[in-house]
């Protein structure tokens, strides 16, 4: 399975945030061990990045960054992108971004602790959990 990883579960490992963060770990071990073709919109570095420079060097951020690029693929983001955000029925544009990135990468899924925000999208949407459950692990 390719899934488009969305920021909040990438955040969740980042900053340790419990309870969510132990099943958004286990997403990063699925793609790890090759389980799951993980991918990350072009749009999430970004907002990490910036999230990270809050409380960690930039030094440190790139770090992140970089250990975040050697495991994910990243789906870019372009004119074709935008123009189908802008068409999409997901309300919220940055989700709408996320969504339309994914599905021109050839994802068959989001991985996302928001799934109500992609009800409207045309991918299959699962929480961390339900995803670790699908590939036998929870």
């Amino acid at each position: 399975m390719k899934a488009l990883v969305d920021t909040n579960v990438v955040l969740d490992v980042l900053m340790d945030r419990r309870p969510h963060s132990t099943d958004s770990a286990g997403i990063f071990r699925l793609v790890e061990k090759g389980q799951m073709q993980g991918l990350l919109c072009a749009t999430t570095i970004t907002t990490i990045d910036y999230l990270l420079l809050q409380s960690l060097s930039r030094a440190e951020a790139r770090k992140h960054l970089s250990q975040l690029i050697r495991l994910f693929d990243i789906a870019a983001v372009n004119r074709a992108v935008i123009e189908g955000a802008m068409r999409s029925r997901i309300d919220d544009f940055e989700d709408a971004v996320l969504e339309q990135a994914a599905v021109l990468a050839g994802a068959d899924a989001i991985v996302t602790r928001n799934a109500k925000d992609f009800v409207q999208g045309s991918l299959k949407v699962l929480d961390p959990k339900q995803c670790l459950v699908q590939f036998g692990h929870g």
